[in-house]
């Protein structure tokens, strides 16, 4: 088994945005690879990727729950879906009592497939968290919760409304979010 050493003499928080945005390339990477190996688009196959998540969370997700989670607009996500569909990879059901609400599952021949690709994935990574003792992955837990917040706050206010060439965060994106509030006294 590998063995990963830490430098403990940087513990900046540079290295850490760094390590940080490292691993999020990597899971980057993943869904690539998932979606070569399955044949997709990666763009489909982080959809497919995010529905199986939300079953195995016992939260199974909407067409419009998706298309925020992976960030297409509702048409995009129809058409991604009737591809998946059309694959054999996502059922649309109606499970709810108010039969307009639709549930994505993934089909029953793509869950295997999904097992085989992230199993190796999963084991590893479950033994490296093991490692550490309960009150640390607490503190990072806590971390990534607060770090995650802070992205979700940037993205839905002062990333919301950009237009190219407009800086994050000045009056001119505030205003853009709040068009109503012009012309009050």
């Amino acid at each position: 088994m590998e063995e990963h050493t830490v430098a403990r003499a940087d513990t900046s928080p540079e290295r850490l945005m760094e390590d940080l945005r490292t691993f999020g390339a990597n899971y980057a990477e993943f869904t690539r690879r998932f979606a070569a190996w399955l044949g997709l688009h990666s763009t489909d196959a982080a959809a497919l990727a995010e529905i199986l998540y939300a079953e195995d969370k016992g939260a199974p997700l909407s067409p419009a729950r998706l298309s925020e989670r992976i960030g297409l607009s509702s048409g995009a996500t129809t058409a991604l879906l009737n591809r998946l569909e059309k694959a054999g990879h996502v059922v649309r059901r109606r499970e709810h009592t108010d039969r307009r609400i639709v549930t994505l599952r993934s089909s029953p021949e793509v869950r295997p497939q999904a097992i085989k690709f992230f199993g190796s994935y999963s084991e590893r990574l479950a033994a490296e968290i093991s490692r550490f003792p309960p009150e640390q992955l607490r503190q990072f837990q806590e971390f990534v919760t607060h770090l995650s917040g802070t992205m979700n706050s940037l993205l839905a206010h002062e990333y919301h409304a950009l237009e190219p060439g407009d800086r994050p965060g000045t009056q001119q994106d505030a205003e853009k979010a709040a068009p109503s509030r012009r012309g009050r006294s």
